[in-house]
């Protein structure tokens, strides 16, 4: 049954990887759209794809998640021009670096501190008291295996997905009495930009993360918020956990031989 229909699903981050793969399945299954990164200029192409092919309504609007001051503008904007989301998929996030914690890059705690967990805060703190309002709608997270298990190296990026697990669990308990559901939706190893974002650009050092076996896309990740948010309205999925079937946990992961 297609539950998504005539919903407005808004979603960060949403210029490539799960984010994008989130805005075709979405619009595949004819809800209308409110698409958020900072390259706007893919999502421009991305709206007139999809109008085109769906028949849709897609807004599109530049923002850094990390501007507090730009996405209490953006939250004004949607309560004026458009309407409260039915579903938030805050998924706009990333690891940066994978140093020891006591050689550790200033900036790169910084860049991953203010995205994954204050950008998270910032669009959830502006969009959620809309679905309050209306006494309705579903906020999905994008979280992690790295806020279950630390692994060598993610230290800080371990750190705040471990926050947004947190968070999750929090606003479900905050939003108790409500009609509003919220889930986590946890990826293993997801072949996307995360790598090559990781390592600074070394596109090398990136395909050699997912050498050697058949990792998760960004379209599989994708898959798994569509049916959580497809789920009949007195079902909620507080956390779900998903990964290749060549990875059981960060440390084991079975990689064929060249």
């Amino acid at each position: 049954m297609n539950r998504v229909k005539g919903k407005r699903i808004l979603v960060t981050g949403a210029s490539s990887g799960i984010g994008e793969g989130c805005a075709k399945l979405f619009a595949s299954g004819g809800a209308d759209l409110v698409l958020v990164a900072r390259r706007e200029g893919r999502l421009r192409r991305l709206k007139e794809t999809l109008e085109r092919e769906h028949g849709i309504d897609v807004r599109v609007f530049q923002l850094d998640v990390r501007d507090r001051d730009a996405v209490e503008d953006f939250g004004r904007t949607l309560e004026r021009e458009i309407v409260a989301p039915d579903v938030l998929v805050n998924n706009a996030g990333l690891a940066s670096g994978m140093g020891k914690f006591f050689e550790g890059d200033f900036d790169d705690w910084d860049r991953m501190i203010d995205t994954n967990v204050k950008g998270l805060l910032n669009v959830s703190r502006y969009v959620v008291p809309l679905m309050v309002k209306q006494n309705r709608g579903h906020i999905v997270n994008i979280g992690s295996i790295a806020g279950h298990i630390v692994y060598p190296g993610g230290n800080v990026y371990n750190a705040t997905k471990y926050a947004v697990r947190a968070l999750n669990q929090a606003m479900s308990l905050d939003l108790v009495g409500t009609n509003i559901r919220v889930s986590c939706i946890d990826p293993g190893a997801t072949q996307t930009e995360f790598s090559v974002v990781r390592f600074h650009g070394d596109e090398e050092k990136a395909e050699d993360v997912y050498r050697g076996f058949k990792p998760l896309t960004g379209d599989d990740i994708a898959e798994a918020i569509y049916f959580v948010v497809n789920a009949p309205e007195h079902v909620n999925v507080l956390n779900l956990v998903i990964m290749p079937t060549a990875q059981r946990s960060p440390f084991v992961l079975h990689r064929e031989e060249d």
